[in-house]
């Protein structure tokens, strides 16, 4: 049995009033609604009527683990990884009370967090991090890899364009890794060992991947001028690099003890999801969900890197679930025996969408959803376009509509 030390999260303990299961935050119609489904992250712009009241400020938790056995879920394993110093604070008090006093909302985000968790903290252990990492993209983006931010972050570890570049995620039309789950969370990962190797701190490594490293940088060498200490604790910062390690924090003592919250994690078994398959060109998205027997949302939440509801490039590779991917190999070798396939086409002078529609028999509308181009998009001489060159199109409409959906 080996036990680890908890922050004061004695601080907080929920009033249990007629059942844990209903909360007065929950019914609270002048809260704003929650963007559990969209992937905006949670404004934190009001103070909601609090569940919760203080214990004994120097109570401390023990933290229990019995490394005898196996971890009996993700959770279990995430809890045995934990090595960040623990910050002790108000706002992670305030935090706490956030997340706590929607059950709901925290629930469904864990739930959405489920399906890639596996792969992310196995990535995380393979590099000797701390665990908690794993828990970062619901502080970015609530676990929603299609998550876009005003400031063009996208994914789930919501990069910007340049960083993204900066480490080797793919953007074109195509395709936008900063999107893929795996790689996206192979250059955070990158990112963050790089950040610690910086700092040999990951308070600061943290908040320079909020802020950017030039910022605390900045931050830390006016504070080393005017003779205050340069630890993250001390740092002036914009707030919303301020609130996001107590953040990150929160969900780590919830983590670490659901039951002093009375709070029930949803189950998530400590075991891989998914695979990549190797895909055939020209396969549309809607079509490989309906091989791999998903709802097509489901299979996009696996596969959300995809600009275009078909997969115009060679070598492209698709997530699968563990438990479908055989079924979807042999069914993917029956479609590329059957005819019909997507092609590209290149737009010529003079011509416009109206004309290229006619000529592969779909409406512009239709055209203009298979290739994701917008009333605002500008339409050029020499742009590719995708087509149907003997092949329902009526998948790749369904997909784009989906792409579209997910990305609102």
């Amino acid at each position: 049995m080996a036990a680890a030390s908890l922050p004061r999260i004695g601080v907080l303990v929920i009033v249990l009033c007629l059942s844990l299961h209903a909360t007065a935050a929950e019914q609270d119609s002048s809260a704003p609604p929650l963007p559990a489904d969209t992937g905006a992250v949670v404004p934190f712009l009001f103070q909601p009527e609090p569940i919760i009241v203080e214990l004994p400020v120097h109570q401390e938790r023990v933290l229990k683990l019995d490394l005898t056995r196996d971890p009996n879920d993700i959770w279990d394993r995430l809890r045995r990884g934990f090595a960040m110093p623990d910050l002790d604070s108000n706002l992670v008090v305030e935090m706490q009370g956030f997340y706590l006093n929607r059950p709901g909302f925290l629930r469904r985000v864990f739930e959405r967090g489920g399906q890639y968790l596996y792969h992310i903290v196995d990535e995380i252990e393979r590099r000797g991090m701390p665990t908690e990492i794993a828990l970062l993209p619901m502080v970015e983006s609530n676990f929603n890899p299609m998550a876009y931010s005003r400031a063009h972050a996208s994914g789930m570890w919501q990069f910007i364009p340049s960083t993204g570049r900066n480490f080797n995620l793919v953007q074109n039309s195509w395709v936008d890794e900063r999107r893929d789950v795996i790689a996206s969370t192979n250059a955070a990962l990158d990112y963050l060992e790089y950040l610690y190797n910086m700092h040999g701190d990951w308070h600061l490594a943290l908040a320079s991947y909020n802020w950017g490293e030039g910022a605390v940088g900045r931050a830390m060498r006016r504070n080393r001028d005017e003779g205050l200490p340069a630890e993250y604790s001390h740092l002036r910062m914009p707030d919303e690099t301020r609130r996001y390690i107590p953040k990150l924090q929160a969900l780590k003592n919830i983590v670490a003890s659901p039951e002093l919250f009375a709070f029930e994690l949803p189950f998530v078994p400590n075991d891989r999801m998914f695979t990549t398959v190797e895909a055939p060109q020209g396969i549309d998205l809607a079509t490989a969900a309906e091989l791999a027997e998903m709802p097509i949302e489901d299979f996009i939440a696996l596969n959300p890197a995809y600009n275009r509801p078909v997969l115009g490039l060679s070598g492209q590779s698709l997530v699968v679930p563990l438990d479908r991917v055989t079924p979807f190999r042999e069914r993917l070798g029956d479609l590329e025996n059957e005819a019909g396939r997507w092609k590209t086409y290149e737009l010529r002078r003079g011509e416009d969408l109206g004309a290229v529609a006619r000529r592969f028999g779909l409406s512009v509308t239709q055209l203009r959803q298979i290739n994701r181009l917008s009333a605002n998009s500008r339409i050029t001489p020499g742009m590719t376009l995708l087509v149907p060159d003997g092949i329902d199109p009526s998948g790749a409409i369904e997909a784009a509509r989906a792409l579209s959906s997910g990305r609102r």
